[in-house]
């Protein structure tokens, strides 16, 4: 533990304490020897201002004094290095997930983080070389676009766009009441109430287009029905589950789909065999589809029956592909 850490610890445990620490369980807590505890505790003390006084009778204690304790901060800012590792990697992912919108709206927090960083490092250069963050799929996003949904989102007004529906790439108008963003997969969905059709609907930001924040206020919807409708069936496809999809993987892709998280409400089994099992709610099979497909002859789906049949279709349709 360097002498940095060893400050703030000795400081949360002066302040969370009731009582006199004794000296040996401080010295157990920052391991370290007598000597530099006397002297983290005089830099505490007479450097930073800390409210230190002995106590504990014969045995030697410290603690900060009833009041003046409570109301004492170390100045600045104070990071463990557990906390530092995690303000490093989040550092990193602004900076590296790709010239979207949070590496542009986020420039000026990055940078103090960059500060932070430098100034907490005591000089010694900080590996951020050893964490890469590799963005997949991320589709390109307009940043005014997505400043405008997020202030309509935060600011509970409503909004009106055009959207641009990838599946039929027909354009329609839409006034809505936005409830919450969706990162999903690298990219940002707004889940909202459509008022032209009475219903919530989750939009694609990256094809939401000309977004007006409206100054009459948003409808909330209750999280529960926001859970129930947009959150309860597989993938970013919203409604009620109409059925649960029984997929069984090969022992070889058991052993990394058994450690997957496909669904909150999902149920996983392993059979006598090594095989594994997996259970998920769906309302539309296309994303669930596309998911088995990627282990190709590690996994069948089982039920049901019009879900297996749409997976022979799809694999009869690739397969007439490769044999022309």
């Amino acid at each position: 533990m360097d002498r940095y850490e060893r400050i703030l610890t000795l400081h949360r445990l002066l302040k969370s304490a009731h009582y006199p620490v004794p000296l040996p369980r401080l010295m157990d807590e920052l391991e370290c020897s007598r000597a530099t505890l006397y002297r983290d505790i005089a830099f505490l003390r007479d450097a930073l201002g800390a409210p230190i006084e002995s106590g504990g009778g014969e045995q030697a204690a410290f603690r900060y004094e009833a009041g003046e304790g409570e109301r004492f901060e170390l100045p600045g800012l104070w990071l463990t290095s557990d906390e530092l590792a995690a303000l490093l990697a989040l550092n990193e992912l602004i900076g590296r997930s790709g010239p979207g919108v949070l590496a542009g709206a986020l420039a000026p927090f990055k940078a103090r983080i960059e500060g932070l960083l430098s100034d907490q490092g005591s000089g010694k250069a900080l590996p951020i070389e050893r964490i890469r963050v590799i963005a997949w799929g991320e589709r390109r996003l307009d940043q005014q676009a997505f400043r405008i949904t997020a202030g309509a989102v935060l600011e509970r007004r409503q909004l009106r766009f055009r959207y641009r529906a990838r599946t039929t790439n027909s354009d329609s108008r839409r006034t809505v009441s936005p409830q919450r963003l969706t990162h999903y997969r690298d990219n940002w969905y707004l889940d909202a109430w459509d008022h032209d059709r009475e219903a919530l609907r989750s939009f694609a930001v990256d094809r939401i287009l000309e977004p007006h924040a409206l100054d009459e206020t948003a409808i909330d919807v209750a999280d529960s029905d926001l859970n129930e409708m947009l959150s309860s069936s597989y993938g970013i496809f919203a409604g009620k589950p109409k059925a649960w999809a029984t997929i069984r993987f090969s022992a070889h892709a058991a052993r990394w789909v058994a450690d997957e998280h496909w669904h909150s409400q999902q149920k996983g089994e392993w059979l006598p065999d090594g095989r594994y099992e997996l259970q998920v709610p769906y309302s539309n099979s296309r994303e669930l589809l596309m998911d088995v497909l990627k282990y190709g002859p590690d996994a069948e789906i089982v039920a049901p029956l019009p879900l297996r049949e749409e997976m022979k279709i799809m694999l009869q349709l690739a397969l007439t592909g490769y044999t022309r």
